[in-house]
């Protein structure tokens, strides 16, 4: 079965339609054309900002003029990722979706539901001529996934709503009121290199498989994060190693699935280092066995690099790696199951003189967010490494007392016979931000079933989709005046 066949049609149609546009974050400009060539082809007042954002309006239906503007928000761009063992061109190709039973996913890739399903969603409303709603503000931000460029630098001017529907959840018995501010740690530090000691032996070590996933909503989850499984092994070795190259993760706001280092060791010790790989490697597989079914470690002989990290500095960067925070920092005191603060280290790089890492800090408290930056700023400064941090958002304070949540709650119960969950969320939704441009806006952020967001494995539930569509049309017709 074809996606384009699935109900609603008007939504997967259109989410269809998005997934053939690349739209990878920071090269929106394919994208934002798209819907601007979507919005003026409606006749809509449509309109793009300074930084990108596309704003398409559409008035109220008969007798709905009376209700509050509400402004819908979904980001355009997607976190592209793939499996190693996938030929894909993320500039140049759409992707592709495949039915899987109850579930859509890709063939390899990240499947784009996050933010995609959201911005489909709009799409079938601003085009239809048969759903009741108030007058609409619909904002696609551009650059959400790697900085949240878009909600940043958003001029408000542009909007009168005062209640933001935010499409950006990925359980559909939640409804978001609250979200963590992030921070990015970037770090680098000029190693020595030295030649290659004569009589070394090379080996490439691999680890995939790993599950990987958001490395705010799943950092909680147990998963194993690759730059920090695979530094287990090299700080464990008996014999003496040298590092040539470290590649390790993929994206800042994804948990590493793999990493690849190449080493040298001195020829006498082969046999004590692969028997050490072997058995260290078995114990890690074990040790995260109930949680990562799939984890591969390889080891084989590889080509002498005639460059390698000195001794000092390779136990400098294998110490650094080890004394770096990654996973929960703190749980909320307030709100049970709530990640309040944590940090994932996302990137790891040596190569050509340079070990860089990029780690992400997230939390709902401001405080707590910078303690846990100065963390990890504190471990590499102590190396000598060069700091940056950069990125900086808030989060978004919950407000329990929320007109438009009081709605959406009863209409739940209404509709599905349930307790929706009231929840805070352990990722950086732009409405931290859209709040502060927009202060006077009640919000908040809901969506259907998401799975694996951020990596190859991310999939949407088909019956989820459909009842997150029907609960939406009737949020919009009970808007309140």
């Amino acid at each position: 079965m074809s996606v384009r066949e699935l109900e609603p049609k008007a939504m997967w149609n259109n989410f269809a339609d998005l997934n053939a546009v690349p739209r990878p974050s920071k090269k929106e400009e394919r994208v934002i054309q798209f819907m601007l060539d979507f919005g003026k082809k409606l006749g809509l007042e449509t309109t793009k900002d300074a930084i990108g954002n596309v704003i398409i309006k559409k008035p109220a239906t008969p007798g709905m003029e009376d209700r509050q503007t509400i402004i819908m928000q979904s980001h355009v761009d997607m976190v592209h990722q793939k499996n190693s063992d996938t030929v894909f061109d993320f500039d140049t190709q759409g992707i592709e979706m495949i039915v899987d039973g109850d579930w859509v996913k890709a063939n390899g890739t990240t499947l784009g539901a996050d933010n995609g399903i959201g911005v489909a969603t709009i799409m079938a409303v601003l085009e239809s001529t048969d759903i009741a709603h108030p007058a609409i503000e619909a904002m696609f931000t551009v650059d959400e996934e790697t900085g949240m460029t878009g909600a940043m630098q958003l001029d408000p001017s542009n909007f009168t709503g005062t209640i933001l529907l935010n499409l950006d959840t990925e359980d559909d018995d939640e409804l978001s009121i609250g979200c963590a501010g992030g921070i990015d740690t970037n770090t680098t530090y000029a190693y020595e290199e030295i030649n290659t000691p004569a009589g070394s032996k090379a080996y490439k070590l691999e680890l995939r498989g790993l599950m990987g996933g958001h490395s705010g909503m799943d950092i909680d989850k147990g998963r194993a994060n690759a730059n920090k499984l695979m530094n287990r092994v090299l700080h464990d070795s008996p014999v003496k190693l040298n590092i040539a190259t470290i590649d390790g993760g993929s994206l800042r706001n994804a948990i590493p699935r793999e990493s690849t280092v190449v080493l040298t060791i001195a020829e006498m010790d082969a046999e004590a280092f692969e028997s050490y790989f072997e058995m260290k490697t078995e114990a890690l597989i074990e040790e995260f066995s109930s949680i990562e079914k799939d984890t591969k470690f390889s080891i084989t002989p590889t080509e002498l690099p005639t460059k390698v990290v000195s001794g000092a500095d390779t136990m400098n960067i294998i110490h650094a790696i080890h004394a770096t925070h990654n996973g929960v920092f703190r749980m909320s005191p307030d709100i049970e199951g709530l990640v309040e603060t944590s940090s994932s280290l996302a990137r790891v790089i040596v190569n050509g003189g340079k070990f860089i890492t990029q780690s992400l800090q997230r939390s709902s408290v401001e405080s707590t967010k910078w303690d846990v930056a100065n963390t990890i700023k504190s471990t590499f400064e102590l190396l000598g490494a060069e700091v940056v941090q950069s990125g900086d958002y808030p989060g978004w304070q919950p407000n329990p007392n929320s007109k438009i949540l009081n709605t959406m709650e009863q209409l739940y119960r209404d509709m599905f016979n349930a307790e929706p969950q009231v929840k805070a969320c352990h990722a950086g939704l732009e409405c931290g931000i859209l709040g502060k441009h927009l202060p006077k806006t009640d919000m908040i952020s809901f969506g259907p079933n998401i799975r694996h967001a951020h990596s190859p494995d991310e999939t949407v539930q088909i019956s989820s989709v459909q009842k997150f569509w029907n609960y939406l049309l009737e949020t919009l017709k009970n808007i309140p005046a």
